[in-house]
């Protein structure tokens, strides 16, 4: 399964495509859009282009999201709502699933604690994807994010199995 994840931004998004196989993953891909527009509208445009490319160069099958989370300044919630709507417009336009993400849970499922700081996120993504180097801290987020999905789903599998009788796909 290849899943992109995002960490919206109206200023940068980070974003990754995992490929999660089993209990192993790797990255296909990571980075970050930065929109170059003064306009927020243009902005939001640019983001959309920027996640639309990616899905077309990674061919991601699902998207993994960063949920809102509510911010001291209730514009800066606005915008990242508004970020997050660009990136979910262009995965559902290209027939992706959409998965959300709350930021603390994202953190507990690949760091072991719900309010790890950046660089724990960084540190932890650059140990189990075996990156080379730290990923940027929004692109290790985002990279975070799709990590956070593929134990979801593995997890849950897990307890579907455990619930039918079958463990490890065995009756």
């Amino acid at each position: 399964m290849r899943i992109l994840g995002i960490d919206p931004g109206s200023r940068i998004t980070g974003f990754a495509v995992v490929e999660y196989d089993r209990s192993r993953g790797r990255s296909c891909g990571h980075g970050v859009i930065r929109p170059k527009a003064k306009g927020f509208p243009e902005r939001l445009g640019e983001i959309f282009a920027g996640v639309v490319e990616v899905i077309d160069e990674l061919k991601p099958d699902v998207l993994a999201i960063e949920s809102v989370f509510v911010a001291r300044n209730a514009q800066s919630a606005i915008k990242l709502g508004h970020a997050r709507g660009a990136a979910i417009c262009a995965a559902t336009q290209a027939g992706l699933a959409v998965h959300e993400y709350a930021p603390r849970a994202i953190k507990l499922a690949v760091v072991g604690i719900g309010g790890a700081d950046k660089e724990q996120v960084q540190h932890m993504m650059q140990q189990l994807l075996r990156l080379a180097e730290p990923a940027s801290s929004d692109a290790a987020d985002a990279l975070a994010v799709a990590l956070c999905h593929a134990h979801t789903q593995q997890h849950e599998a897990r307890l579907a199995a455990a619930t039918s009788g079958s463990i490890g796909g065995r009756p």
